[in-house]
């Protein structure tokens, strides 16, 4: 039996929950994030991204773009309330929900005997009547093409890829639409030539395997439109974590562990208020220069206080070169233990 894969993905979410809360700023450039000197766009209305704005794109350069945005605060734990409510919805029809993120998922709807397109009709209807926004949404046998046809027609879009339109409907498509084709990979294709998926079907899988590595195969694969990836479902989250972009880049241990410190209060608070515990810590900093860099460490016994989390974040912190200055810092608990009580919900984010 042919798998019947559904990808939603909530139209410019963030944005849209603040529209839905202040109708007044309905029609206009709203950008969540980067609204300070240092901060980062999480992401923006329609009207915005007509100016060049997109996510992850500095604040200043936002402000460039688009010198009369409306920029706003982030409100993790209002965007969680309305996420919790349409992920209702996914798992009123079904528990094979794989979550992508606070606003994105997989749906495995092989085993419900209707019609997808119904299926996927019904969801955004209940997205629009429960809370007032709109979800794109793609249909099609495989992850990877659902995931596709979901970006198709945005916002407020649906679309079905069957097997019948491959590959003819993914030849003129940019080779940035390929999953497993990386910012880096598109570039050195580009470099020789390669700008479409239908100059990729012209390469042997050979000379795919060695030019991307692990992932040749499966863009060979992909191109032609095979995905044998299955929709996992989750239901728990496995991680629990929050981090700060600085004002202002410092080499101060005692700066960073200030926030290390407030860190730990407010992730132990969440870890209580669920009853789940943790054994592994990691710290997170960001140099001035936009190197990531992690340390992670795992305990034997598992912990849920704040000192006990604090005093192993700064242990880590001790063990960091802090050569450049840096100019965001983030702690992460994870290996979560249920411990039989309340599961944790994968979207339960809370404020700083």
């Amino acid at each position: 039996m042919e798998r019947k894969i559904i990808h939603v993905d909530l139209d410019a979410f963030f944005a849209a929950v603040e529209i839905l809360d202040n109708p007044s700023l309905k029609g206009k450039p709203v950008i969540v994030g980067g609204g300070s000197s240092r901060g980062v766009v999480c992401t923006c209305s329609y009207e915005a991204r007509k100016y060049g704005v997109h996510s992850a794109m500095p604040g200043f350069m936002a402000k460039k773009r688009c010198p009369h945005g409306i920029f706003l605060p982030v409100r993790h734990r209002r965007y969680g309330e309305v996420s919790r409510e349409v992920f209702k919805i996914f798992y009123e029809l079904t528990d094979m929900v794989e979550p992508l993120s606070i606003d994105e998922a997989y749906i495995d709807v092989s085993n419900i005997q209707k019609d997808p397109l119904k299926i996927a009709h019904f969801i955004k209807k209940e997205v629009l009547k429960k809370t007032g926004l709109t979800i794109s949404v793609g249909i099609s046998y495989n992850k990877f093409l659902a995931k596709l046809a979901s970006d198709w027609n945005k916002p407020d879009g649906i679309k079905v890829i069957t097997r019948e339109m491959i590959p003819h409907i993914l030849r003129p498509l940019s080779i940035n639409k390929v999953y497993g084709i990386g910012k880096k990979s598109a570039e050195r294709l580009k470099k020789i030539g390669i700008y479409k998926v239908e100059d990729l079907l012209q390469l042997p899988k050979e000379y795919l395997i060695e030019f991307l590595g692990k992932y040749g195969n499966e863009v060979y694969d992909r191109i032609r439109g095979e995905d044998n990836r299955k929709v996992k479902a989750i239901k728990e989250r496995k991680s629990i974590g929050r981090e700060m972009t600085l004002d202002k880049d410092t080499k101060n241990p005692e700066i960073l562990r200030k926030y290390l410190d407030k860190f730990a209060k407010n992730i132990s608070q969440s870890l209580t208020n669920k009853g789940v515990l943790a054994k592994t810590v990691t710290v997170k900093i960001k140099t001035s220069s936009f190197e990531n860099h992690t340390k992670s460490r795992t305990i034997n016994d598992y912990i849920n206080s704040s000192p006990e989390i604090y005093n192993i974040a700064s242990d880590i912190l001790d063990e960091i070169e802090l050569g450049d200055g840096i100019r965001l810092i983030g702690l992460t608990v994870s290996s979560l233990s249920q411990n039989d009580v309340e599961q944790l919900s994968f979207f339960n984010i809370e404020d700083l």
